[in-house]
């Protein structure tokens, strides 16, 4: 009868001497502060874009807030979400007794400097950091430089990082890296303008802003930087009047894919056509800020390194 009482007390003791052996975890984020627990957290709440950054590396966040439906994330697209609440679809909106109840020990997000701010925007993180600490990468100038924050982020969360399936990944996106920049230099001359299409207006990116488009611009593409960006713009784009729609010249049109709509609100528009990549059908998705992990930057640099192949480089002076 004396079994049962001494097996409890001996987990007992086991389990507070695993406590007081626990390591501290330390993560100094994107705005260079540093985050300090008592253990590596294991409930952990993250934004669409840090998900996306972490899940293919093992890391699989207990909740998950996204800025659109889940659905039509374009950071997800792909991911097994199987078990993950999700907590918010919405820019700027979580659902808090959801997020309470998952009882987290951390929230991780990206810090934006251009907009200073993190994922979701300033009621989010008033509304998790009651909850839990918030901390993650600076969404940086360089996707790839993310992705390897992304791994030095989940290793020290207890991601093995020698696991087959990450070495396919990797190896995928130097293969289509590889193409990519082939492609670009059989196309001297060709040159790129990267857009948003809506109803009032065409917006031109500045590739200053945009992580994707800085490594492309520095693997061999030319892309089109518009003379200024503006408040309507975000601060990423120059707004541009349809009327005006060929302003700056391009051989190949790169149409931000965060939505499906904007290529089909582009196509609508009687001015389209005035740029002749449009009307040689010379157009391209852009993966416009949501590449966070090796598998997505592959399959989206495969289907810009055909559009490259397809398009004629003398389109424009």
């Amino acid at each position: 009868m004396l079994f049962r009482p001494i097996a409890l007390a001996s987990l007992m003791v086991l389990a507070l001497s695993s406590a007081a052996h626990a390591e501290p975890w330390t993560y100094t984020d994107g705005t260079g502060q540093s985050v300090t627990l008592d253990a590596v957290p294991q409930r952990i709440i993250a934004s669409q874009d840090a998900a996306a950054g972490l899940i293919p590396l093992g890391i699989r966040p207990v909740g998950i807030y996204a800025d659109s439906p889940v659905d039509a994330a374009k950071a997800l697209e792909g991911l097994d979400l199987t078990g993950i609440e999700i907590i918010g679809q919405a820019w700027g909106e979580v659902d808090i007794e959801k997020a309470a109840a998952l009882e987290p020990d951390l929230v991780l997000a990206e810090w934006w400097d251009r907009n200073s701010t993190w994922s979701g925007g300033e009621d989010v993180v008033a509304t998790l950091s009651q909850l839990a600490p918030i901390t993650g990468v600076s969404a940086g100038d360089s996707i790839v430089g993310m992705i390897e924050d992304y791994e030095t982020l989940a290793q020290s969360l207890g991601a093995d990082l020698s696991a087959p399936a990450i070495a396919e990944n990797k190896a995928a996106f130097e293969t289509a890296l590889a193409d990519f920049k082939t492609a670009i230099e059989a196309k001297p001359g060709l040159t790129a303008l990267a857009v948003y299409a809506g109803d009032d207006a065409l917006y031109v990116a500045d590739p200053a802003g945009a992580a994707e488009l800085l490594d492309m611009q520095s693997w061999g593409l030319t892309i089109v930087k518009p003379e200024g960006v503006d408040a309507a713009g975000n601060n990423y784009f120059e707004t541009v009047s349809w009327e005006n729609a060929d302003r700056y010249p391009a051989d190949l049109i790169l149409v931000d894919n965060r939505a499906e709509s904007t290529l089909a609100t582009a196509l609508a528009q009687p001015t389209w056509t005035l740029m002749k990549a449009a009307e040689a059908g010379q157009v391209a998705e852009w993966p416009a800020f949501w590449l966070r992990n090796y598998k997505a930057y592959a399959g989206a640099l495969t289907d810009l390194t055909a559009a490259i192949n397809a398009a004629d480089p003398d389109l424009t002076p």
